[in-house]
């Protein structure tokens, strides 16, 4: 059935008469008539009945109405959500990230997510795995990767989206949490180090024994943890000095210091298909944008 006969019909319902349909629909009266029979035809019933007040729904007619009212607002809602996927407006997006990567950048992002692209069904992934990550990117899994050590793959867009320094993470009691300002690498041949093991986290625990090994510093293992919480509670404990990014000192765990470590930096990038992106993640991505700060 065509969508603009139940307008018909709920237009005459509610003039009660066809010329004030007509007119409100802006259709001649001979025209809305011929629809009208048309339809009851189609349908074999009467849907209006004269009365003194008009034209009057049967009870065909009401039943129709019913449903006339809601097919049509389901229409309208439909053409406006077409209408906002069209615009990027509406749709889901799949987020992975690294735990560091929520601390930091990611987290402000997400705040401006929510107020810009309210509609958007936001789904994030926390992942460990680099490679991990950049797999999801291409077999589509994951719209779009936070991570440090993106695949290289001509299937796969790169950008650098944040940088940000390395932090030593020291036991509280320990001498070198008491001084102020950035430490020099060299602070790292003083302590042992709590790290991840390399099979959950290997870009982490090869960037510190590069750092060290840049530094001429053979590293002494103190410890190893499989969580955030744990390599915090060890470091606390007095295992040793963990190396992470500097948005962990958010997390201000008791009997842990926190002091950048001079002349460091690690990088976060934003990792997708690149095939052209949709609207929708056309505008995501402007939002992630760290330039972009409109509320």
């Amino acid at each position: 059935m065509d969508l603009r006969m139940l307008g018909y019909v709920i237009a005459i319902a509610e003039e009660g008469s066809i010329s004030g349909a007509a007119r409100r629909l802006h259709l001649t009266q001979p025209t809305l008539s011929r629809q009208l029979r048309e339809l009851e035809r189609r349908l074999g019933v009467d849907l209006f009945a004269r009365s003194g007040r008009g034209l009057v729904p049967t009870s065909a007619g009401e039943a129709l109405l019913r449903r006339a009212v809601t097919v049509l607002a389901e229409a309208e809602t439909a053409l406006d959500d077409v209408r906002l996927a069209a615009q990027g407006r509406t749709g889901r997006v799949t987020v992975a990230f690294a735990g560091s990567g929520i601390n930091g950048a990611l987290g402000e992002a997400l705040g401006r997510l929510r107020l810009r692209l309210p509609d958007v069904d936001l789904r994030l992934v926390e992942m460990f795995d680099d490679a991990e990550m950049s797999a999801g990117v291409l077999d589509g899994s994951i719209d779009v990767a936070v991570q440090r050590l993106p695949v290289r793959d001509a299937r796969i867009a790169t950008r650098v989206w944040t940088r940000e320094p390395l932090t030593v993470f020291l036991p509280s009691a320990h001498p070198l949490a008491a001084s102020r300002g950035p430490a020099p690498v060299s602070v790292l041949g003083d302590i042992p180090l709590v790290l991840w093991p390399r099979e959950s986290a290997p870009h982490s625990h090869d960037e510190i024994l590069a750092l060290c090994h840049h530094a001429g510093i053979v590293p002494r293992i103190g410890a190893r943890g499989q969580s955030l919480q744990t390599i915090l509670a060890l470091v606390a404990a007095g295992f040793g000095a963990a190396v992470m990014t500097d948005s962990y000192r958010v997390l201000r765990r008791e009997g842990v210091t926190p002091r950048r470590l001079a002349g460091t930096t690690t990088t976060l990038y934003l990792v997708r298909r690149a095939t052209e992106p949709s609207a929708l993640l056309t505008r995501f991505l402007a939002v992630l944008d760290p330039s972009d700060r409109e509320a």
